[in-house]
């Protein structure tokens, strides 16, 4: 069974009638359900006319449309003939899905998404284990298209592609090793002012409930490793592989996110909408740990970095998926609607819900 599978069977979900029961967000902010009946709801991309693309570990891309209340009134199905179609990312109006082995295009989505579009296939040459297999895409100001390949196992040593950062042209040539030492990143951002290349990474599992730490990290050097499987969270050497090894050897997190978090889709936020203390802050998503004594994760975090990409504040931002060790859902990704409010993903209710700033001038 795959990673997320156990972890689906492990979780024991209460989801509310009411996704947003138990939630809590700073003063100011409201949070509403923005859409229901996405299952296995993930990454999130979002089109400049506000039209919002989902992808799921339930085999569908999913459409979702706003009328201008908020609120997507349809819930288009654009391919339900995929096996993890968890990433979704927009490229000069085209829409790139990624699916465990391979990346798709679906051509001039905007006009088509209600026509079952044909897609097309960019790169089919990816590994087939769904093990760490789930895709994140994103397209980085160089104009290339980032994808990651997780570890196929807990720990191991496997050859690259494995465990690393890759990208690609949008026309599938060209693919190159961006970074590597990475066991399973499912989130990745550019960062506005630098344009440097941040990633989440979720640390190995079976060493104890308070150790290591999953990851946030920086690429400031193409190629640089991040430690797996030689190294855990930038100071734990693996008890197999660490073996002639120093932690020095290696790049370490920018932040130690915790134990188990399973930090997984992340974004800088550089809308108008919330007060500007939170311009250019990392927001991300933790999924939630799976096999840890007392359950930790299950809410979204806020990160403010200084302009040396030192982490100042790393903080809970919005909490109450996980209450009483009961747990009502699991956010995956978090993007923004062109209005600078935020989407946010959950792929245990099936939900996206939108985070707002209403009283902004």
């Amino acid at each position: 069974m795959c990673a997320w599978l156990i972890a689906i069977a492990l979780v024991q979900s209460n989801a509310s009638a009411d996704p947003l029961a138990n939630l809590h967000v700073p003063p100011g902010f409201k949070i509403a359900l923005y859409a229901t009946n996405v299952p296995g709801a993930r990454q999130i991309a979002v089109a400049p006319q506000g039209l919002v693309f989902v992808g799921s570990s339930r085999g569908k891309v999913y459409a979702l449309v706003d009328h201008g209340v908020h609120k997507a009134e349809e819930i288009v199905v654009i391919s339900d003939e995929l096996t993890l179609p968890t990433g979704v990312a927009l490229h000069t109006g085209n829409l790139f899905v990624g699916d465990v082995s391979r990346v798709l295009r679906f051509d001039n989505i905007a006009a088509h998404y209600r026509e079952r579009p044909v897609s097309h296939i960019v790169y089919d040459q990816l590994p087939t284990d769904t093990h760490h297999g789930l895709k994140y895409l994103g397209f980085g100001p160089d104009g290339k298209l980032y994808v990651p390949v997780g570890a196929p196992c807990n720990v191991c040593v496997k050859p690259l592609p494995y465990s690393a950062l890759l990208r690609l042209n949008p026309d599938g040539s060209d693919l190159e090793v961006v970074a590597r030492g990475i066991r399973n990143s499912e989130g990745f951002a550019w960062h506005p002012v630098t344009s440097e290349l941040w990633f989440t990474d979720n640390g190995r599992d079976w060493l104890g409930d308070d150790r290591p730490a999953c990851e946030l990290n920086r690429v400031t050097v193409v190629g640089q490793h991040f430690g797996f499987p030689y190294v855990h969270g930038g100071d734990v050497l693996d008890p197999e592989f660490g073996a002639g090894h120093t932690t020095q050897e290696f790049t370490p997190p920018v932040v130690k996110l915790g134990p188990h978090v399973a930090p997984l889709g992340m974004m800088f936020y550089t809308g108008q909408q919330f007060p500007a203390e939170y311009r250019n802050n990392l927001f991300i998503a933790e999924h939630g740990s799976w096999n840890r004594t007392e359950k930790v994760g299950y809410r979204i975090v806020r990160v403010a970095l200084d302009k040396n990409g030192v982490a100042i504040k790393h903080e809970p931002f919005i909490t109450g998926w996980l209450r009483d060790g009961k747990v009502s859902g699991r956010p995956v990704d978090v993007a923004p609607l062109p209005d600078g409010s935020v989407l946010i993903s959950d792929d245990d209710a099936g939900a996206l819900y939108r985070l707002s700033y209403p009283d902004h001038p």
